[in-house]
């Protein structure tokens, strides 16, 4: 079994011109013999949370969905800085439960997310030895920064060569 990613953050390499995937950020929530699934963090959308889940609007702060990846958008996942929920292998951040109710407490802001984001049996271990993702820490903070830019600030808090890749230009015929 090759070494298991759950609970990182798999940074899209500027090698990776996919456009679902470019410069995305995505948190990996499972990863096993027979795949892998995750969310991307940094790709918010125009639906209103209310729209979709209105019992989770204040809960998640009144905010928009984001999207979570391709495949099943009409899935929601949603993530929290609680102690309640499935765990994601991110300390303090687990999967909320959309079957309860929201918690009373709202102390902790979730984030919801249409669809995800899945690789079969060996597809992202292909993909990563061949130069398409970054493999790195995840902090329970970074499903709910904001957005913009959170490609190149997870990159900049990198040590040596990858904070210097924080800095590689989106169009690099322009450099």
């Amino acid at each position: 079994m090759p070494e298991n990613h759950a609970g990182k953050l798999l940074l899209a390499t500027p090698n990776l011109a996919d456009p679902n995937f470019y410069r995305t950020v995505v948190l990996l929530l499972q990863h096993d013999e027979e795949g892998c699934i995750g969310v991307v963090l940094n790709r918010e959308t125009e639906q209103p949370v209310a729209a979709h889940l209105p019992d989770w609007e204040d809960a998640s702060g009144g905010g928009q969905v984001h999207y979570g990846g391709p495949v099943e958008p009409e899935v929601a996942i949603g993530l929290a800085l609680t102690g309640e929920g499935m765990p994601t292998g991110v300390p303090g951040l687990n999967m909320v439960d959309f079957d309860s109710p929201p918690p009373a407490d709202r102390s902790s802001e979730v984030r919801i997310y249409s669809g995800y984001s899945g690789w079969g049996e060996g597809q992202l271990e292909a993909e990563i030895a061949t130069g398409s993702w970054y493999v790195v820490q995840a902090s329970p903070d970074d499903p709910f920064e904001d957005p913009t830019e959170q490609w190149r600030r997870v990159l900049r808090r990198q040590p040596g060569f990858l904070s210097l890749v924080s800095s590689f230009p989106d169009d690099i015929t322009l450099n």
